[in-house]
C-alpha cells in the first residue's frame, strides 16, 4: 500500500510572531484579487495586487535584514512557502535597487525603446513631476528620490 502524503507544514520557531501580519496581508491580497475592476484599465486592476505583494516582501526583508528579528530558518521558510518574492529581495540587496517596486520595472523588454520604467528615473530628472508606472502604479522608486 502506498504511503499517504499529508500536507502538514512544520513552522519554524518564531512563526507565531509574524503570522498575524502575514495573514492580514493575505486577506488584503484575497480582497484585492476579488475586487471588481469595472471602469479601470486592464493594468490598473493589478496595481493593488502588486502593492500588497511588495508589502509582504518588504515586511519579511526588513525583519531579517534590517531589524534582525527573525531567524535565517524562518526567513528561508517564508521564501520557500511564497510569502515573499525571492528575486525582488535579491535586487533590494544590490546598490541602486533598494527601493525597487517590482521586477517588471527594470526589464527592458517590457518598455518602449528597450529602457527601464519611468518610475526608475529620479524625480529631479523627469520632465513631468507626477507620473505613474503602467505596470504597478508606482510613482517613483528610484533610490535617489
Amino acid at each position: 500500500m502506498p504511503k499517504v502524503k499529508t500536507n502538514r507544514v512544520k513552522y519554524p520557531e518564531g512563526w507565531e510572531l509574524i503570522e498575524p501580519t502575514l495573514r492580514e496581508l493575505q486577506a488584503k491580497m484575497r480582497e484585492a484579487e476579488n475586487d471588481p475592476h469595472d471602469g479601470k484599465r486592464k493594468c490598473e486592476a493589478l496595481w493593488p495586487i502588486f502593492k500588497i505583494a511588495h508589502q509582504k516582501s518588504r515586511y519579511i526583508f526588513d525583519l531579517y535584514h534590517r531589524r534582525r528579528e527573525i531567524s535565517k530558518e524562518l526567513y528561508e521558510f517564508c521564501l520557500e512557502q511564497g510569502y515573499a518574492d525571492h528575486n525582488l529581495i535579491a535586487k533590494w540587496k544590490k546598490p541602486g535597487y533598494e527601493r525597487l517596486c517590482c521586477l517588471r520595472c527594470m526589464q527592458p523588454r517590457d518598455h518602449n525603446f528597450q529602457t527601464t520604467c519611468v518610475c526608475r528615473v529620479p524625480k529631479h530628472l523627469r520632465e513631468e513631476k507626477v507620473i505613474e508606472c503602467v505596470h504597478c502604479g508606482c510613482k517613483g522608486c528610484a533610490s535617489g528620490d
